[in-house]
Protein backbone atom coordinates (compact mmCIF):
# COMPACT_ATOMS: atom_id res chain seq x y z
CA UNK A 1 0.00 0.00 0.00
CA UNK A 2 1.25 3.31 -1.07
CA UNK A 3 1.47 6.60 0.87
CA UNK A 4 -1.89 7.76 -0.91
CA UNK A 5 -3.39 5.13 -0.36
CA UNK A 6 -3.32 4.80 3.32
CA UNK A 7 -4.17 8.99 2.97
CA UNK A 8 -7.21 8.17 1.49
CA UNK A 9 -8.16 5.07 3.87
CA UNK A 10 -7.72 7.35 6.77
CA UNK A 11 -9.81 10.07 5.73
CA UNK A 12 -12.47 7.48 4.83
CA UNK A 13 -12.10 6.11 8.36
CA UNK A 14 -12.65 9.41 9.79
CA UNK A 15 -15.17 10.26 8.14
CA UNK A 16 -16.97 6.97 8.67
CA UNK A 17 -15.89 8.25 12.54
CA UNK A 18 -17.38 11.62 11.78
CA UNK A 19 -20.90 10.38 10.67
CA UNK A 20 -21.65 7.29 13.32
CA UNK A 21 -20.83 10.29 15.66
CA UNK A 22 -23.34 12.75 14.00
CA UNK A 23 -25.91 9.81 14.01
CA UNK A 24 -25.77 8.94 17.23
CA UNK A 25 -25.65 12.73 19.00
CA UNK A 26 -29.02 13.43 16.75
CA UNK A 27 -30.57 9.81 17.96
CA UNK A 28 -29.37 11.12 21.73
CA UNK A 29 -30.86 14.60 21.47
CA UNK A 30 -34.25 13.64 19.58
CA UNK A 31 -34.75 10.27 21.42
CA UNK A 32 -33.26 9.71 25.20
CA UNK A 33 -36.08 9.82 27.70
CA UNK A 34 -33.78 10.52 30.29
CA UNK A 35 -31.77 13.93 28.52
CA UNK A 36 -32.43 17.40 30.36
CA UNK A 37 -31.94 20.66 28.22
CA UNK A 38 -28.41 21.27 29.89
CA UNK A 39 -26.98 17.58 28.81
CA UNK A 40 -28.07 17.99 25.05
CA UNK A 41 -26.77 20.99 25.10
CA UNK A 42 -22.95 19.75 26.23
CA UNK A 43 -23.64 16.60 24.06
CA UNK A 44 -23.78 19.14 21.27
CA UNK A 45 -20.23 21.01 21.99
CA UNK A 46 -18.99 18.27 22.93
CA UNK A 47 -20.09 17.02 18.99
CA UNK A 48 -18.35 20.16 17.87
CA UNK A 49 -15.11 19.94 19.60
CA UNK A 50 -15.21 16.31 18.20
CA UNK A 51 -15.77 17.19 14.64
CA UNK A 52 -12.49 19.20 14.65
CA UNK A 53 -10.29 16.60 16.24
CA UNK A 54 -11.97 13.45 13.70
CA UNK A 55 -12.81 15.30 10.77
CA UNK A 56 -11.01 19.17 10.67
CA UNK A 57 -12.31 19.08 6.82
CA UNK A 58 -15.81 18.80 7.56
CA UNK A 59 -16.10 21.80 10.35
CA UNK A 60 -17.64 24.00 8.12
CA UNK A 61 -20.29 21.38 6.86
CA UNK A 62 -21.07 20.59 10.94
CA UNK A 63 -21.30 24.21 11.48
CA UNK A 64 -23.69 25.12 8.54
CA UNK A 65 -25.85 22.33 8.40
CA UNK A 66 -25.41 19.81 11.30
CA UNK A 67 -25.24 22.18 13.90
CA UNK A 68 -28.67 23.67 13.15
CA UNK A 69 -30.44 20.47 12.40
CA UNK A 70 -29.11 19.26 15.66
CA UNK A 71 -30.21 22.61 17.79
CA UNK A 72 -33.38 22.17 16.22
CA UNK A 73 -33.73 18.81 17.49
CA UNK A 74 -32.95 20.28 20.98
CA UNK A 75 -35.65 23.01 20.96
CA UNK A 76 -38.08 20.43 19.11
CA UNK A 77 -37.72 17.72 21.95
CA UNK A 78 -38.57 20.68 24.85
CA UNK A 79 -40.49 22.76 22.90
CA UNK A 80 -38.82 26.02 22.91
CA UNK A 81 -37.88 28.64 20.64
CA UNK A 82 -34.01 29.66 21.23
CA UNK A 83 -31.45 28.17 23.16
CA UNK A 84 -29.63 29.47 25.61
CA UNK A 85 -26.81 31.40 25.36
CA UNK A 86 -24.92 31.25 28.89
CA UNK A 87 -23.82 27.85 29.38
CA UNK A 88 -26.45 25.65 32.17
CA UNK A 89 -25.44 23.00 35.28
Amino acid sequence: MDDDQLIDEEQGDAMARYELLLDVTLDTLRSDPELRLCEGLRLIEAARTAVGRLAPSAVDNFESTVLPQMKEALMERFGITSLPVEPCN
